[in-house]
């Protein structure tokens, strides 16, 4: 039977990089998504449409602490329900998983699903301890998380810590869990790739947080660019918006200075991270698990990232890469020397992060699992989901 979806995130790039694969499965299976982005153009609502979905601004903020901007999220949010006469609403991000879930609930829509992707910056632990505003952002969030969780019939983690230090920690109940492995890739599109450069190349991708670890990166890689000239260290990503961000002088300032090369924000990841060696991202932020991690290893490159949570579940240490503790510049440095003084391991660990990724990261595994979660009856499940919803 048809139904009308809603897809509620914030920004439309997020949507359209990582959604896009769960939006056409929707599609192909007969429904009607309508997908909800803040800060549309007609460029991208345009590729929306390509997806076979339909574009919907409403207005939201990722940053603001003003409550009465969120009770108006939540009333046009709620009017939007209702006039669409939506039957799913599937709501990730912070936001979205608060207030599009209380609106969901306000517009009795009849299947309300959130996905929570890594518990983000209130709950990333920085290297000077958490700070008077941090905790108090914290408590209201989980206040809020309280009120909302309960309220949704499907709710998504992407890790087992996430279930412990937010749901067992603050004894929220919720209905239906299920912990999946990540969102998952389009293994054709980031095909294995065997081909390794001839020159050694370290790459950090991602958004150019503080929390992502880049100046750690960045600080590892001018004390082996000094004692290894040839090794070659490469940054994709742009500074974001929010807290805490690397500025674009900071890292050109760098690049001029030979530490790192910097081509800014890419389009095709894939073809970047091709023609690298060994993927890095050194991150204390609180993931869900990285979606860029997996791009890497789904192309078949080797990782090294840090054991927290989210990060540890792409690794297992020695086999496809290595696993370092946080804030720990010299545990990054020696990894990244295993990998100068023992060449083979880029190409040995790069072919056990496909095989991982195929069994793990492929996101038409993990679609199917949701839709079966939010559009079939209880005796209908894939015997995937029952496995997932048994090891929790």
């Amino acid at each position: 039977m048809s139904k009308r979806i809603a897809v509620v995130g914030t920004i439309v790039n997020a949507l359209i990089d990582f959604r896009s694969d769960l939006i056409v499965d929707m599609v192909a299976a007969g429904h009607k998504v309508y997908a909800f982005a803040s800060d549309y153009t007609e460029k991208s609502e345009e590729a929306i449409r390509k997806l076979g979905a339909i574009p919907i601004r409403y207005s939201i903020s990722r940053s603001s602490l003003n409550p009465f901007a969120d009770l108006k999220v939540i009333w046009h949010l709620y009017w939007l329900f209702r006039n669409l006469k939506i039957d799913v609403s599937f709501c990730y991000f912070v936001k979205p998983v608060i207030y599009g879930n209380m609106a969901a609930f306000l517009a009795r829509v009849p299947t309300r699903a959130v996905k929570i992707e890594g518990l983000g910056w209130v709950f990333t632990n920085p290297p000077e301890g958490f700070s008077l505003k941090r905790r108090v952002i914290r408590a209201v969030q989980i206040f809020l998380y309280k009120i909302s969780l309960p309220r949704a019939h499907h709710v998504f983690l992407l890790n087992k810590d996430d279930k412990s230090d937010l749901l067992d920690a603050h004894n929220i109940q919720v209905r239906n869990l299920t912990i999946l492995d990540g969102i998952g890739v389009n293994l054709k599109s980031f095909g294995h790739c065997c081909q390794y450069p001839e020159t050694l190349r370290f790459v950090f991708v991602g958004r150019l947080l503080q929390e992502k670890g880049i100046r750690y990166f960045i600080d590892a890689a001018a004390d082996l660019k000094s004692r290894y000239p040839e090794i070659e260290f490469l940054v994709l990503g742009e500074p974001d918006d929010a807290r805490g961000s690397i500025t674009r002088a900071e890292l050109n300032s760098h690049a001029a200075q030979g530490v790192l090369t910097y081509p800014g924000r890419v389009k095709n990841i894939a073809h970047w991270l091709k023609d690298t060696s060994v993927f890095v991202l050194p991150s204390y932020y609180r993931e869900g698990v990285p979606r860029s991690t997996q791009e890497a290893m789904a192309i078949g490159r080797a990782v090294i990232t840090t054991d927290g949570p989210g990060c540890k579940e792409t690794v297992q240490d020695g086999v496809n890469g290595f696993l370092i503790p946080q804030h720990d510049t010299q545990a990054l440095i020696n990894a990244m020397l295993k990998f100068i003084q023992h060449p083979e391991l880029v190409q040995r660990m790069g072919v056990n992060s496909r095989l991982i990724a195929e069994r793990r990261f492929d996101a038409g595994k993990t679609n199917t699992i949701i839709l079966q979660q939010l559009l079939l009856n209880d005796s209908e499940l894939h015997p995937e989901v029952a496995e997932h919803i048994s090891s929790i």
